[in-house]
C-alpha cells in the first residue's frame, strides 16, 4: 500500500486487504524498495496536493520506479481514483483522467457493471455483474483518442462501466481499465469503501481484493 503526501484512502485500502484475508504492508513514496510485497495498491487522495496535474508528480516519486518495473514483470497493481491517475501518468495504462464535465466534485454511491473478469483484480465477479461502490472525484472523466478507446473495447480491457448515469463524463462510460496482461487495473470508484455494510453501501467492493488473494466469496 503506497502512501504519498496527500493520500487519504491508504488506510481504507489496507483495511480492505485485511478484510479479504491478506496482509497489508505500508510502502512510503520516498522509499524505492517494495519490500518483497506480492502486489501494490496506489490509493485515492490528492498525491502531492494534485499540483501540476493529478498524479503527475507522484509518477516520479522514488517508489514508482519499482512499481513500474514490477508491473512490467507481472506484479498485480491496482490504482484507485488518484491511483488510477498515477497509473495513466506513468504510462502503465493509456488515456488520462480530466475534470468532470459538470465541473463539480461528485460524491455518491454508484452502480457499475463489471465487464472484464479475467484480470488479477476482478476474477471474483461474474461478467456483467452490477455492483454498487462509492465514487468521489473532481477529475474523474476518463478520456483517450478514438483508436485507444476502440482498442480497449476490442481487447476486452474495459474492466468496469458506469450504469444508471455517467457521474463525470467519462468516454464510453468507462469506470476502469486494465493493461494488456490484466495485472494492472485502474479504477475511478472506490471499492475499499464498499467492504462493510456498516460503513458503506454494502460489500460489493470486497471482490476486487478477494480476486487477488484467490479467496472465494
Amino acid at each position: 500500500m503506497v502512501t504519498f503526501p496527500g493520500s487519504l484512502d491508504d488506510r481504507d485500502a489496507a483495511r480492505a486487504v485485511r478484510a479479504a484475508g491478506g496482509e497489508a504492508v505500508a510502502l512510503w513514496h520516498a522509499d524505492p524498495w517494495l519490500h518483497d510485497v506480492d502486489a501494490v495498491i496506489l490509493p485515492g487522495g490528492f498525491s502531492y496536493g494534485d499540483y501540476l496535474r493529478c498524479g503527475a508528480i507522484a509518477r516520479f516519486s522514488p517508489v514508482m520506479a519499482s512499481v513500474i518495473d514490477g508491473a512490467h514483470n507481472g506484479m498485480p497493481v491496482l490504482g484507485i481514483c488518484n491511483g488510477f491517475q498515477v497509473l495513466c501518468e506513468a504510462h502503465l495504462l493509456p488515456g488520462a483522467l480530466v475534470r468532470n464535465d459538470h465541473q463539480r466534485f461528485v460524491c455518491r454511491d454508484q452502480t457499475l457493471r463489471v465487464e472484464n473478469t479475467r484480470t488479477r483484480w476482478t476474477s471474483d465477479y461474474r461478467e456483467g455483474q452490477e455492483i454498487v461502490v462509492p465514487i468521489k472525484n473532481a477529475e474523474g472523466g476518463y478520456v483517450a483518442d478514438a483508436a485507444t478507446l476502440d482498442a480497449l473495447e476490442a481487447e476486452g480491457r474495459v474492466v468496469a462501466r458506469y450504469v444508471d448515469g455517467n457521474p463525470n463524463g467519462s468516454q464510453r462510460h468507462i469506470a476502469g481499465i486494465s493493461n494488456e496482461a490484466g495485472n494492472v487495473v485502474g479504477l475511478m470508484p472506490h471499492p475499499e469503501h464498499a467492504i462493510d455494510a456498516l460503513t458503506g453501501p454494502g460489500t460489493d467492493g470486497l471482490g476486487f481484493f478477494r480476486s487477488l488473494l484467490g479467496v472465494p466469496a
